[in-house]
């Protein structure tokens, strides 16, 4: 959750900010975060596909989900109802 809200603050937000208002510190700094954070995610990915035996397919329709707008929060819907 953490890792898609800062996609969309970085979309739509930061990246206004810095082509409508010449503002480019916010995308800089979230961009930062936002990389870090979506690195983070890849490895608990891997990690929960080695420890839960997750199905290939399964791994790469979370990875696509992660470089989607609002994807993080219909991939974590869906795994919250697998549970």
């Amino acid at each position: 959750m953490i890792e898609g809200t800062s996609f969309l603050l970085l979309l739509f937000i930061a990246m206004p900010l810095k082509y409508m208002m010449d503002q480019p510190a916010g995308v800089y700094w979230l961009g930062r975060a936002h990389g870090g954070l979506w690195l983070l995610y890849l490895i608990v990915l891997v990690d929960a596909w080695l420890d839960r035996g997750w199905s290939l397919g399964k791994v790469f329709a979370l990875f696509v989900a992660s470089v989607l707008p609002f994807g993080p929060f219909v991939a974590d819907r869906k795994l919250k109802d697998e549970t």
